[in-house]
C-alpha cells in the first residue's frame, strides 16, 4: 500500500502501530529508570554530606561503622548506575528500524534496571535513617564550632584588656603577659578553621583557649587586690616577728624558774628552745627581707611563697615560746596542789565507767580492760611524786595521756550503740 507525500511515496508497515507502541512503552520505561537513576545519585550526595559531617566530628566506633557501611553503599550504588547506563547504551529507542521485539526487550530489562535502583535507593535512606541519632549529634557538635571559636577570641581580648589594665595601674604582670603571648599559636590554628584542624580538636583547642583566657583575664582583675594583700600580710607578719622576738627572750627566765624549782625532768626537754626561737626569728626576719624584695619586683608567686614560710617559722616558734611558759604555769599549779588534776582524771575515769555500765549487767571487756589500766596509771603516777624535787611533768603527762586513753574509750562506746 503505498500513499501520496509531496510528490513522493513511502511504505506503510501492517505493524507499525503496535512497534510505535513498544518504543513509547520503553521510552516510558527508560525515562523512569532515569528518574530512579537521578533520585538515587541525589539521595546519595545528600547522605556523604552527613557522612562527612560524622567523620569530622564523631572519631566513636559506632560512627566509624557508619563510614565503612556508607562506603560499601557506594560500591553496591556504582554496580546498579553501571548497570542502568550499560542498559540504556544497550538499546537505542530512536531507531528507525525498531522492532517491537527488541522495544520489549528493552523495556524489561529499563524496568528491571528502575527496580535495582530504587531497592537500592530504599536501603540507603533506611541506613540513614538509622544513622540520625549519630548525625544528630555531629549536627549538635558542629552548631557548637562557631560560638565556640568566638568565645574564645573574646576571652584572649578580654585577658588582654585585663593586663592592660593592670599595667596601667603601675603592676607589670609579666608572668601573665607570657601566659597569654603562649596562646598566640592556639588563636592562629583557631583562625584556621576546622577544615584543616578537624572539629573536635578545634572545639577542644576553643575550650582549652577559653579556659586559659578567663584564668589570666581573672588573676589580672586581681593583681591589685593580690598586691594589697601581701602589703598587709608583711605588714602584720613584720609585726608578729617583732613581738615574737620579744617574747622568745623571755624564754629564758621562765627556764631559769623551771631550773631552780623543779626536777630536770621537768625542763631539760626545754633547754633549746631559746636558741631556737632566737634562730627562728632571725629566719624569718630574713625571708621577710626576701619577701620585700619579690613584692616590689612584683614576683607575686614568691612573695606569696615566702610569707607563707615566715608564717610557718612563726607558728612553731609561737608553740615552742608558748610551751615553756605553760609548763611553768602548769608545774605551778601542780605543785601547789595536785588532788585537783588527779581528781579530774578520776572523774572522767568514773564517768566513762557508768557510761559503759549504762544497760548491761556486765561491762565490755573491750572498755573495762583499758579503764581499769587507766586508774591503776593514775595510782602509780601519784605515788611516784616522792623525794625534794618530785617529778610533777611525769604526773601531768600521765594524766594527760589517762584522759585521752578515757576519751578514746568513751567514743568507741556511743559509736558501737549508735550503730546497734
Amino acid at each position: 500500500m503505498t500513499a501520496m507525500n509531496g510528490g513522493g511515496t513511502r511504505r506503510w508497515s501492517w505493524g507499525s502501530g503496535r512497534s510505535e507502541s513498544q518504543r513509547a512503552d520503553a521510552q516510558a520505561a527508560k525515562d523512569a529508570a532515569a528518574a530512579a537513576f537521578y533520585e538515587l545519585d541525589t539521595a546519595q550526595r545528600d547522605l556523604r554530606i552527613s557522612i562527612e559531617t560524622l567523620s569530622a566530628v564523631d572519631d566513636s566506633p559506632a560512627a566509624r561503622k557508619a563510614v565503612r557501611d556508607f562506603e560499601e553503599f557506594g560500591t553496591r550504588i556504582d554496580e546498579v548506575s553501571h548497570a542502568y547506563i550499560t542498559t540504556v547504551d544497550a538499546h537505542d529507542l530512536d531507531r528507525d528500524d525498531l522492532d517491537s521485539g527488541s522495544a520489549a526487550r528493552a523495556r524489561a530489562e529499563l524496568d528491571r534496571a528502575k527496580q535495582d535502583l530504587e531497592r537500592t535507593k530504599a536501603d540507603l535512606e533506611r541506613f540513614g535513617q538509622g544513622l540520625a541519632s549519630l548525625l544528630t549529634q555531629a549536627e549538635n557538635e558542629l552548631a557548637r564550632l562557631v560560638p565556640a571559636v568566638e568565645r574564645a577570641r573574646q576571652g584572649l581580648l578580654a585577658a588582654s584588656n585585663a593586663l592592660d589594665s593592670a599595667r596601667a595601674a603601675g603592676l607589670q604582670a609579666d608572668e601573665l603577659a607570657s601566659r597569654l603571648a603562649a596562646l598566640s599559636p592556639e588563636l592562629t590554628k583557631l583562625n584556621e578553621g576546622a577544615g584543616r584542624h578537624g572539629i573536635q580538636d578545634t572545639l577542644r583547642r576553643a575550650d582549652r583557649v577559653v579556659r586559659e583566657a578567663e584564668a589570666i583575664r581573672g588573676e589580672a582583675e586581681r593583681l591589685p587586690e593580690r598586691a594589697a594583700e601581701i602589703d598587709k600580710r608583711l605588714s602584720s607578719l613584720r609585726t608578729r616577728t617583732q613581738a615574737l622576738h620579744t617574747r622568745a627572750g623571755q624564754v629564758e627566765p621562765v627556764l631559769s624558774e623551771l631550773r631552780r624549782r623543779f626536777s630536770a625532768a621537768c625542763w631539760q626537754d626545754l633547754q633549746q628552745v631559746p636558741d631556737q626561737a632566737a634562730r627562728s626569728v632571725r629566719q624569718a626576719e630574713e625571708r621577710l627581707a626576701e619577701a620585700r624584695k619579690a613584692r616590689d619586683e612584683q614576683r607575686w608567686a614568691d612573695a606569696t611563697s615566702l610569707l607563707s614560710t615566715v608564717r610557718a617559722l612563726l607558728n612553731t616558734t609561737d608553740e615552742s615560746v608558748k610551751a615553756a611558759g605553760d609548763r611553768l604555769q602548769r608545774l605551778n599549779e601542780v605543785s601547789f596542789d595536785h588532788s585537783k588534776e588527779v581528781e579530774r582524771t578520776r572523774f572522767a575515769i568514773r564517768d566513762a565507767q557508768r557510761l559503759a555500765m549504762a544497760g548491761r549487767s556486765t561491762p565490755d571487756p573491750r572498755h573495762a580492760r583499758p579503764l581499769d589500766d587507766a586508774v591503776e596509771r593514775v595510782d602509780r603516777a601519784v605515788a611516784s611524786l616522792t623525794g625534794r624535787h618530785p617529778d610533777y611533768w611525769h604526773l601531768l603527762t600521765e594524766l594527760d595521756a589517762v584522759k585521752e586513753t578515757v576519751r578514746i574509750v568513751v567514743e568507741q562506746i556511743r559509736e558501737q550503740r549508735a550503730g546497734q
